[in-house]
């Protein structure tokens, strides 16, 4: 559920889950070290958002087509980067969590 269509009262005996628990700099979750290596970091101002939609999707759907990644990516906006950095990050961690 993404916070911005929810009222945190809605949220009350329910687990968050927030972009902070993902990891740390010594240690990144895999989405966050793909992103990192794929170069879709810019001004990192939609990464937060990107990476929480990320997660759940790429649970769901663990081999995802290019363009299943795009329809996933479109409900983000990023006007730094032209998306195909966060689209290979994508990629790329799917493939690194299916070995």
């Amino acid at each position: 559920v993404r916070s911005c269509i929810m009222f945190a009262v809605q949220a009350r005996g329910h687990e968050i889950q927030t972009v902070e628990s993902l990891g740390t700099p010594a240690n990144m979750h895999p989405l966050q070290r793909a992103f990192h290596e794929s170069h879709a970091l810019q001004c990192g101002y939609c990464t937060p958002g990107f990476l929480m939609t990320l997660l759940p999707f790429l649970e769901e759907n663990p081999n995802p087509t290019e363009a299943e990644i795009r329809e996933a990516l479109s409900g983000n906006l990023c006007r730094c980067t032209g998306y195909q950095h966060i689209v290979d990050a994508v990629a790329l961690a799917a493939r690194e969590r299916g070995e």
